[in-house]
């Protein structure tokens, strides 16, 4: 593993220890900052559309000229 991922590899083992609870504290604790938790929405809803076909852009603001 690269040196840059070790610290994260150790974080996310030590996560794994936690009871549900402690790691839905956790949780909790990590969407109180705003921009994580804006960043989380975008991975969930990007991920939810990944196997959607891709469309031009202008069609897409066509669609939604009011």
């Amino acid at each position: 593993m690269k040196t840059r991922g070790i610290t994260a590899e150790v974080f996310l083992t030590a996560f794994k220890t936690l009871t549900r609870k402690e790691q839905n504290i956790f949780f909790m604790e990590i969407l109180k900052n705003k921009n994580v938790r804006k960043d989380l929405i975008d991975i969930a809803i990007a991920e939810s559309r990944v196997r959607e076909k891709s469309r031009p852009f202008r069609d897409f603001l066509k669609e939604h000229e009011n």
